[in-house]
């Protein structure tokens, strides 16, 4: 699968900016990007797990097919849910993004990644592996329902979210 490049998130915003459906939705803007892809794009798959990488490690570790991993990590702010072994992984196996609300660590070896990673923060604490967490449930990032097989596309003016691709 090829990932879709030529959009922007202000124009898909403008699109659908009377969608009252939720079918088009819009994340907050409180992401910083560590990858060195600052526009990516592709169908989601979700991990929901909190202080624990397992899952995103697995995810990572599979292959990517242009997807884009969104990681429900709670909002932590105190442990690291990708740092750079798994964001070269990332790029390795084609995911083209990985989205984090939490933390990632080794900031510097992510910006020479060739994949698009957000997510709220540095924070050097890596996590501890508990095996706990779920796969390909719908998760709340920020407030904002992110479904399997939604649409995740993110440029340098932010994220969206739709429910099919646009």
């Amino acid at each position: 699968m090829t990932t879709p490049t030529a959009f922007a998130t202000c124009d898909l915003c403008d699109l659908h900016k009377n969608d009252g459906s939720g079918a088009f939705r819009v994340l907050p803007p409180v992401f910083r990007d560590f990858g060195a892809h600052r526009r990516f794009a592709g169908p989601v798959v979700t991990v929901k797990c909190f202080e624990d990488n397992t899952l995103v490690e697995a995810a990572v570790d599979s292959a990517g097919d242009g997807r884009v991993l969104v990681v429900d990590g709670g909002g932590s702010l105190r442990r690291a849910l990708l740092g750079g072994n798994l964001g070269a992984a990332a790029a390795r196996n084609g995911w083209a993004g990985v989205v984090i609300d939490g933390c990632v660590r080794d900031v510097a070896e992510l910006a020479l990644s060739p994949v698009g990673v957000r997510a709220l923060a540095s924070m050097p604490l890596p996590t501890e592996k508990r095996n706990e967490g779920q796969r390909d449930v719908a998760v709340q990032i920020q407030g904002v329902w992110v479904r399997p097989g939604d649409w995740l596309y993110a440029d340098e003016d932010g994220i969206v979210i739709a429910d099919r691709a646009l």
